[in-house]
């Protein structure tokens, strides 16, 4: 495999399908893969007859074996790094592995593949050009709901993770940040057999869950519109161009009051207009 590197492999998020040949190759090929979970990846590498060595690299250990990762670069050998799903380091442990392999002069490798937050995001209809990825909210609802109250003035829509014992607490949180006419789309067990998009309102979506207990079971990527733009205050751009039209034609006057105040040149127009009507008398 050429130089010693450590290469995080994106893995499935359901369907064992959707890896990718790349990410294969790689893991049939390194000399050890180090997994969150050893449980959950050699299912993965069963399915696809791959008997390469496991060692397990979870939150509670990641420091410890991500020097045992640096002495097998060192020996000349190649790691791969896997977390239970998705890509390691988002949301799951390997980013401190990462930065420290980096640290000490080994290249690190990406390898995409399935992603949960992007899957989401692309069946929610959600036309924004940007998004944030917030990931998991805090578990205690004080802190929760003031980090919430921190999100809710975004323009832009905001991608959250949530437990099964907790996304009904954490809608309800939500409507409180957001209020109730804020558009949800809840993304339930994606690419399991399973798998639910639903879009609608916030203040909807509790009496969603409330039909069906199923539908609060498995795990869940939360994407909530932003909060828009604000709307124009036309007092400030009435007020501007009734000053340049004292003194400026009316052409002029519309193009510096649009530069001036952000207003849009053609409601300025008609504004103008209207100005000079009642000036003249004839509104």
């Amino acid at each position: 495999m050429g130089q010693p590197s450590l290469y995080v492999v994106a893995t499935p998020i359901g369907n064992l399908a959707d890896i990718t040949l790349r990410a294969l190759d790689v893991l049939k090929r390194v000399d050890v893969i180090a997994a969150e979970d050893t449980r959950v990846t050699v299912r993965l590498l069963g399915h696809y007859g791959i008997a390469t060595k496991l060692m397990a690299m979870h939150e509670h250990n990641e420091r410890h074996v991500a020097q045992r990762l640096i002495d097998l670069l060192a020996n000349g050998k190649s790691v791969a790094l896997v977390s239970d799903a998705g890509t390691p380091g988002i949301s799951d442990p390997g980013a401190i592995a990462v930065a420290l392999v980096r640290e000490a002069g080994y290249p690190v490798v990406p390898i995409p593949g399935a992603n949960a937050a992007i899957s989401a995001l692309s069946v929610s209809g959600n036309t924004a050009r940007h998004f944030l990825f917030h990931g998991f909210l805090p578990q205690q609802q004080t802190a929760r709901r003031r980090e919430l109250a921190v999100l809710s003035n975004l323009q832009y829509p905001v991608v959250f993770y949530e437990a099964p014992h907790r996304v009904v607490e954490t809608v309800e949180d939500m409507v409180g940040a957001y209020g109730a006419e804020r558009t949800i789309s809840v993304a339930r067990e994606l690419t399991k057999l399973f798998e639910t998009v639903h879009v609608c309102a916030l203040g909807d979506v509790a009496a969603w869950f409330a039909a069906d207990a199923n539908r609060t079971k498995g795990e869940f990527v939360l994407v909530v519109d932003g909060a828009g733009a604000p709307a124009m205050d036309m007092d400030m751009p009435r007020r501007t161009l009734e000053i340049l039209l004292r003194e400026l034609p009316l052409k002029q006057a519309v193009k510096l009051a649009a530069e001036m105040s952000g207003g849009k040149r053609n409601e300025l127009y008609r504004m103008a207009l209207e100005i000079k009507k009642v000036e003249s008398g004839q509104a």
